[in-house]
């Protein structure tokens, strides 16, 4: 069987290429792929060539790297593409969608996702996708396009919407590393929890989240968590502590559902818990303001000192990650079925959302490719706050389909966050000023020349 080509756009994300390029290689059926690296970025290109390298060396497979700077000649040929970048960087433009917005007392936790910082990131990175969807067309149009760019959603919708005949799924670790998360919570074994989840990028829920008990039947352990959170049991400490996860499991109590993606990420989707002058609910609830920034800044310095560590290292210890990816090409490549959670067109999967919007659903893959399955309603409180989030997908969306820049002021007017700090004149200001200081990083009809109204 001939080996795959699997290429990686923003191949300058070293450390989650990484991760995926060493799930790939322990699958037999994918040990020998050709893995094709494209990144704009000189340097950050060769060290994720070095650290593939030597994934290769100390798994002993026969895959190839290849490296280039042109995305065409990187996807030509391609049976899969795995892309991961972020347009316009942490600086300037993550340190624009944070600074610009606090001028206005607006305070966010992530901003990649919804919100001012989300409509201007999808603004920034649509564009580009829409641009590996041409190449793609043009030379590997049979090829799946495996998307672990935010905003996810965004993203996938308009994909879905500007060519609807490629192959797309957008994929994120946050269903499967929120039930790892909830297994420590109660102490039970990962390998011992069910769970099923709809919804959303970042705003899925667990329809079940189960225990298999001793004869073979299943417990609901809903009741559990919400008695762990009231008796301050849970949650317990995670991997950041500056991010107490108390957001999720208060929207439990009120919801009756747990959602998949974190307190901080959750925080800036709904309008309850950051608050200009309520200090109070940020101290109560452990809100990490500025949290993204802060990430950013760590992950820069400590990759100064991994990518010299990788640079002089003979060999890489590879574990196994909790994405996806390898699964997805190995079910594809060989047949072998296997589950996930996957973004695609909802097309009917949740009947109470839009049947254009990108939902996330549990999909099938196998030979045929990634098929997702039917969910039915969801409860009618989670399909009123999905939609919340849902409305601004669309009309960003909408503002990139268009190039009608109004979209782009009524997508953040209808933001859950926004709204509630902001009257319409502050928010078409701030509109105004996050386009003027994006400039060149957004597409030419969005661009602001107009001199803001004082």
């Amino acid at each position: 069987m001939a080996n795959p080509k699997i290429t990686f756009i923003g191949a300058g994300s070293s450390v989650f290429m990484k991760n995926i390029v060493g799930d790939v290689l322990q699958r037999p059926a994918l040990a020998g792929a050709r893995v094709a690296l494209m990144d704009i970025n000189p340097q950050r290109l060769e060290e994720s060539a070095i650290i593939a390298g030597k994934l290769i060396n100390t798994l002993g497979v026969p895959a190839t790297v290849e490296t280039y700077t042109d995305q065409r000649k990187a996807l030509d040929g391609a049976n899969f593409v795995v892309v991961c970048f972020q347009i316009g960087g942490y600086e300037p433009s993550t340190v624009v969608d944070f600074e610009i917005p606090k001028k206005y007392n607006l305070r966010q936790t992530i901003a990649d996702t919804l919100g001012v910082g989300g409509i201007m990131r999808g603004l920034r990175t649509v564009p580009h996708l829409w641009k590996i969807c041409e190449d793609m067309l043009e030379v590997c149009p049979e090829a799946i396009m495996l998307q672990y760019v935010n905003p996810m959603a965004i993203n996938t919708w308009a994909i879905a919407e500007k060519y609807p005949t490629i192959k797309q799924v957008g994929l994120c670790h946050s269903v499967q590393g929120t039930a790892h998360e909830l297994a420590h919570d109660l102490d039970i074994p990962y390998d011992e929890i069910r769970y099923r989840a709809a919804g959303i990028n970042h705003m899925a829920f667990y329809l079940k989240f189960e225990h298999r008990q001793p004869d073979g039947s299943y417990r609901d352990l809903y009741p559990d968590l919400v008695r762990a959170y009231r008796e301050g049991r849970a949650p317990k400490a995670g991997w950041n502590p500056r991010c107490p996860n108390k957001v999720r499991y208060e929207m439990l109590t009120r919801l009756g559902y747990f959602v998949t993606e974190s307190s901080e990420h959750f925080a800036e989707y709904t309008p309850y818990f950051i608050k200009e002058g309520r200090e109070d609910l940020i101290e109560k609830f452990g809100i990490p303001l500025d949290e993204y920034p802060k990430r950013c800044v760590e992950q820069i310095s400590r990759w100064k000192t991994t990518s010299e560590e990788y640079r002089k290292a003979d060999r890489i210890e590879v574990k196994e990650s909790k994405e996806y990816a390898s699964a997805i090409m190995n079910s594809v490549w060989t047949g072998e079925p296997s589950v996930i959670y996957g973004n695609v067109r909802n097309n009917g999967c949740i009947t109470s959302l839009p049947d254009n919007c990108a939902a996330e659903v549990p999909c099938l893959v196998d030979a045929s490719g990634i098929q997702p399955t039917y969910i039915g309603a969801l409860p009618p409180q989670l399909t009123a706050l999905i939609r919340t989030n849902v409305n601004v997908q669309e009309l960003t969306v909408a503002a990139l389909m268009t190039e009608n820049k109004d979209h782009i002021y009524h997508a953040a007017m209808m933001d859950p966050h926004t709204a509630a700090e902001l009257d319409l004149d502050q928010i078409w200001h701030l509109v105004d000023d996050l386009l003027v200081a994006h400039g060149d990083w957004l597409p030419e009809w969005a661009r602001s020349n107009r001199k803001k109204v004082a």
